[in-house]
């Protein structure tokens, strides 16, 4: 059997409150970001992403006291991302409990900042968070977006995974812009896109709706599978994604 598949649940956080919206807009409140950790935590969450969501948009950096309290009620692996910039940055959230870090808008503006992080802390620290959508232009029909996905990046998604594996990115978080919040299952062309390119640890996020689509995402070569609103507001539990994935024949924690 290869690695356990592994269940996340994301944490997109704005003014200090989990929100969850529709291709990034309409959010609405969602709870606590310390209250929700500590339940997913107890509910049978592998790990746990923490998104600064506002962060880069707002040029400043991830709120690091929520952090440092979310890795005091968790004790399972916690990335955190948004508005990461250096290598002070990275230090700072490890520092304030992150297992690993997220890396985005900041990758993309300086990309020499991925080895720096690669080489103080290891590539296993080093998250691509990549939002990404279909943009025609580009010779794999998939784009990158930054800022909290308000603006096109002018990069080919899969150009732009690869040069960030090369520079040190030890997994990617591949984000949906298209598909996130609509519950109407992941884009696995772009899965499959992004996984017959990079061998990197691959985590699938965006339009879970239901258990099969969390299948779905496996069987399209994801690593790991993420999700916000099913988990935030009861649709899904994490057992019952688990159940779904261990009878579809998946090796899960």
């Amino acid at each position: 059997m290869g690695v356990a598949l592994r269940v996340i649940p994301c944490l997109d956080v704005k003014d200090g409150r989990v929100v969850k919206g529709v291709n990034f807009t309409g959010l609405r409140d969602a709870g606590d970001p310390v209250e929700l950790a500590q339940r997913y935590g107890q509910m049978g969450a592998d790990e746990l992403t923490f998104l600064d969501i506002s962060a880069s948009t707002e040029g400043r950096a991830t709120t690091r006291e929520m952090v440092t309290r979310c890795a005091q009620t968790v004790f399972i692996p916690l990335t955190v991302g948004g508005g990461v910039r250096s290598v002070d940055d990275v230090d700072a959230l490890l520092r304030c409990g992150a297992d690993k870090v997220g890396i985005n808008t900041g990758a993309i503006a300086r990309p020499e900042v991925i080895g720096e992080i690669a080489d103080r802390f290891g590539n296993q620290v080093m998250v691509l968070s990549l939002d990404a959508r279909r943009e025609p232009g580009h010779p794999s029909g998939f784009g990158v977006t930054t800022h909290g996905g308000t603006r096109p990046a002018g990069l080919d998604a899969l150009a732009w995974c690869k040069e960030a594996v090369d520079r040190g990115v030890g997994e990617i978080l591949l984000n949906s812009m298209d598909a996130d919040g609509t519950t109407d299952g992941f884009d696995i062309e772009m899965i499959e896109a992004v996984r017959a390119e990079v061998e990197v640890p691959l985590i699938a996020s965006g339009g879970a709706g239901t258990v099969e689509h969390f299948v779905d995402a496996a069987r399209a070569g994801a690593d790991a599978v993420l999700a916000a609103s099913v988990f935030h507001y009861h649709t899904l539990t994490i057992a019952a994604v688990k159940d779904g994935l261990r009878t579809a024949g998946f090796e899960v924690r």
